[in-house]
């Protein structure tokens, strides 16, 4: 054999063996990683992290899967008013701290229609509630800190996340990160991924009745440095709705009524400011403080329903189960009763007591949710001006408007729901 020859078959030899290297390599990498814990939690915006808080501190192992980055979660802008029975369960949560510094609490909410009627509605004395003003943003990053003092273990970036086996008394979820794949075995799924997650998604077809309305107009919404009114108004103008809300002492919540095709570079600050200023009484419009805004977007708006917000072992908590408009600021406080339902039948039985709690949750949690969706419903229905109104329909409008300015019973029974009915 001449040296060429015999160096040629060892640098192939040499060849062969880097790729056999490379390929086992690449088989150990897509070896799937299997970790067991008791619950599964896909999603990690706030009902997540909160059904997550709440079952570690009742000693249940869980899990949290989240579909992107933590900073993009914290960035989201979202709804700002919690009902006192939220904020009872926050507090038992342990991620009150900040809420109950910062929070700005409320008992009035006005309405106001005509170009210059506002009714104030007290709130404290027809429901013995309040409610408080404090940004989705704020409460997520107090999630997100008592969820890492724990040691809590969320996962970021979790893609291609699949539940499977839920209706076997072994379900486990897959995943991948970083081009890894992993398993998690586990007794139950909670499925607080938003309207657009996997979680709904993976119940077959059939298994599910949904019941959905899509409203003709969207919510352009500013955020601002500026000090908001001291109360929350919605107004029902013949040029659209509008509403002042607030997150703190300086930073305002600004919403106007728009056609869902227009775009948010068709509304500079100096027309969205003017707009909502016309829409308002001139008494109320007086006292908006104005500002460069640093958050704009349009919002459609919508109700949606699925039941049941069970399928075997998965459980459904918050926008993955329901939708309800803006008006009435019933969303997050429904995410949040949900996770209240299903904490407590998961801890019942954890606990050794039974299921009856699980078992009843769908049930239990579905009467708040229509109750929510016919707040909501109604509250749009009597403020917002719809495309195909009638004269007739208007004036139905005023009419409404007009008794709950005169009865003391309307506007308990508005106060009632406003409030939030009790767990």
């Amino acid at each position: 054999m001449t040296p060429d020859i015999a160096n040629n078959i060892v640098g192939n030899m040499t060849s062969h063996g880097a790729t056999v290297q490379r390929r086992a390599a690449r088989r150990t990498a897509r070896k799937e990683v299997v970790v067991r814990t008791q619950v599964v939690v896909i999603g990690g915006g706030p009902s997540g992290l909160l059904l997550s808080q709440i079952l570690a501190r009742s000693g249940i192992d869980n899990v949290v899967l989240e579909r992107q980055p933590r900073d993009y979660v914290l960035a989201r802008i979202r709804a700002g008013v919690l009902e006192w029975g939220s904020v009872e369960v926050l507090r038992a949560a342990g991620v009150s701290e900040r809420m109950d510094r910062d929070g700005k609490l409320h008992h009035l909410t006005g309405l106001a229609w005509g170009g210059e009627r506002v009714l104030y509605v007290d709130i404290h004395r027809h429901a013995g509630l309040q409610f408080m003003g404090y940004g989705q943003t704020q409460l997520t990053e107090d999630l997100y800190h008592a969820r890492d003092a724990m040691g809590a273990m969320i996962v970021n970036e979790a893609i291609d996340v699949r539940p499977h086996d839920l209706t076997s008394n072994s379900p486990y979820v897959t995943y991948r990160k970083d081009g890894q794949a992993n398993r998690i075995d586990c007794d139950f799924v909670a499925g607080c991924d938003g309207f657009h997650g996997v979680s709904r998604a993976s119940i077959p077809a059939g298994m599910l009745r949904v019941f959905e309305r899509d409203y003709p107009f969207g919510w352009l919404g500013i955020l601002s440095k500026t000090p908001p009114l001291p109360e929350l108004i919605y107004a029902n103008h013949e040029r659209g709705f509008a509403l002042a809300s607030q997150r703190n002492e300086m930073l305002s919540r600004y919403y106007l009524q728009c056609p869902l095709t227009d775009t948010v570079d068709e509304w500079p600050d100096d027309r969205f400011w003017e707009e909502l200023c016309r829409r308002f009484p001139p008494d109320v419009a007086v006292r908006i403080v104005t500002g460069p805004s640093i958050e704009k977007s349009i919002a459609p708006l919508r109700s949606f329903v699925a039941e049941p917000m069970r399928y075997g072992r998965m459980f459904l908590a918050g926008d993955a189960a329901h939708i309800v408009p803006p008006t009435g600021a019933k969303g997050l406080n429904l995410a949040i009763s949900d996770v209240h339902y299903l904490s407590r039948g998961l801890i019942e039985h954890y606990a050794g007591n039974g299921s009856e709690l699980l078992d009843r949750y769908s049930e239990t949690a579905l009467r708040r949710v229509w109750s929510a969706e016919r707040f909501s419903w109604w509250l749009t229905t009597l403020m917002h001006r719809f495309p195909d109104s009638t004269p007739f329909d208007l004036r139905l409008q005023e009419a409404e408007l007009e008794h709950l300015a005169r009865s003391d019973r309307a506007q308990a029974a508005m106060a009632e729901q406003y409030a939030g009915i009790p767990f």
